[in-house]
């Protein structure tokens, strides 16, 4: 008996080998990321590689699974990496603490993963993350916009151009086109989203409590997107599901 016992009822040893061989990148340890991580992990897989260059915020409880008033201020690559180890001693994490971009695109080896998660919120970093991945062939899948939305029923998965409703889905259904993209396995939601109460005293774009010498912080922002726990960390179940069966050749 070991802890992975329970999957591999329904999975098979053989797929759980091909798990625990994986490496798998999570680019964004968020709301949506870090519950990817936690499923991946829980489920078999053994080797990361965590991309982010934000830390926990007091903000980041409602819904981000690492975030803990225990976290706040702690890098999220480490929180995530103490997390992994916590549940799977033997597993092997590797840390890039930076904010992903296409002038830092070289720093990866993109041949390397077996399978990549997009779970960034920038539109030329997705597209980065696109065509970087596509280009060695590795598996990608992307989330499309979880913010100011209620209804996590209304999640789809989908080729990027059988998308609807989501505005970043519309945004990345034209950049993608225009460089030749012809496919991209998403994760999307139909749900019309809801205009956030920018008025709201409690917002953070107002009153921004990221320590000093942070980058982006929430008063350079242009728009605080509401969130709440069960709507991203659905989004980002569904991704790791996605990348269990695939990855397991289900």
């Amino acid at each position: 008996m070991n802890q992975f016992s329970r999957s591999e009822l329904l999975l098979g040893a053989e797929a759980m080998e091909k798990l625990n061989k994986a490496r798998v990148a999570v680019f964004g340890i968020g709301g949506v990321g870090g519950y990817v991580v936690e499923a991946l992990v829980r489920c078999g897989i053994t080797r990361f590689d965590l991309i982010d260059d934000d830390k926990v915020c007091l903000t980041n409880i409602n819904r981000q699974i690492i975030a803990t008033r225990k976290t706040i201020g702690r890098y999220k690559v480490e929180v995530m990496r103490d997390r992994i180890l916590e549940i799977n001693p033997k597993a092997d994490v590797v840390m890039h603490q930076c904010f992903f971009t296409k002038e830092k695109a070289d720093q990866f080896d993109f041949s390397e993963y077996d399978y990549v998660v997009d779970a960034i919120d920038t539109v030329s970093g997705k597209i980065e993350l696109v065509l970087r991945s596509q280009e060695k062939n590795v598996p990608i899948i992307s989330c499309m916009g979880a913010g100011n939305k209620l209804d996590p029923t209304r999640f789809e998965v989908a080729d990027i151009y059988k998308t609807s409703v989501c505005p970043l889905a519309k945004v990345m259904r034209k950049e993608l086109a225009a460089r030749g993209v012809k496919e991209l396995k998403v994760v999307y939601s139909k749900e019309p989203a809801m205009k956030p109460q920018e008025g709201s005293e409690s917002s953070c774009k107002y009153n921004c409590i990221c320590p000093p010498g942070t980058d982006r912080k929430c008063t350079d922002r242009r728009q605080i997107p509401g969130s709440v726990s069960f709507v991203p960390s659905v989004a980002g179940l569904i991704i790791a599901g996605e990348v269990i069966k695939d990855i397991a050749g289900m």
